[in-house]
């Protein structure tokens, strides 16, 4: 981070490990339990992380308008309805490079540009949105989906890795 912050430096530490523990868990799922659900009705385990990595690319280059160059690009559309499966190898590497995306940002920008705010359209109505907050949805999105990737992993009897 631009300017340092023991807080901060801690959030940001504690969310390369579960990023780690996240790829550690995706790295070796075959085709057919990257296919796994929970429910019939709700997202596959390759579906959820496909949508991590999308929300991650459209947040940090859609809304805050940065340049994730052509790997972040192409998985903005990774999580549109009939996007191609992806394989775990896939996976792992939209997580390495919208990983490094977010982190050069963080390292970037200073406390007044985090509270620089963003216009954003939901449901039909325009929101401010501050920096600040874009990165704690992103982060809060990755926890959500990724407890719920252990949580679908675990009903089919396949250990996650999100401990050290």
């Amino acid at each position: 981070m631009a300017e340092d912050n023991f807080t901060l430096t801690t959030f940001y530490t504690s969310w390369q490990a579960y990023q780690d523990h996240l790829k550690e868990t995706l790295a070796p799922l075959t085709a057919d339990q990257l296919a796994l659900r929970a429910a019939p009705h709700l997202r596959t385990i390759g579906e959820i992380a496909t949508h991590i990595v999308g929300c991650r690319a459209g947040w940090f280059t859609e809304v805050l308008g940065e340049d994730g160059g052509a790997d972040v690009k192409a998985a903005l559309r990774w999580d549109e309805p009939g996007a191609p499966a992806r394989t775990a190898d896939e996976l792992v590497r939209g997580l390495d490079h919208t990983w490094r995306l977010m982190t050069d940002c963080l390292a970037r920008w200073s406390p007044d540009e985090m509270r620089q705010t963003f216009t954003d359209d939901w449901d039909g109505k325009q929101v401010e949105l501050p920096r600040a907050w874009v990165v704690w949805h992103v982060l809060e999105h990755d926890l959500h989906h990724g407890g719920e990737i252990s949580l679908t992993l675990g009903m089919h009897g396949i250990q996650a890795h999100f401990t050290s």
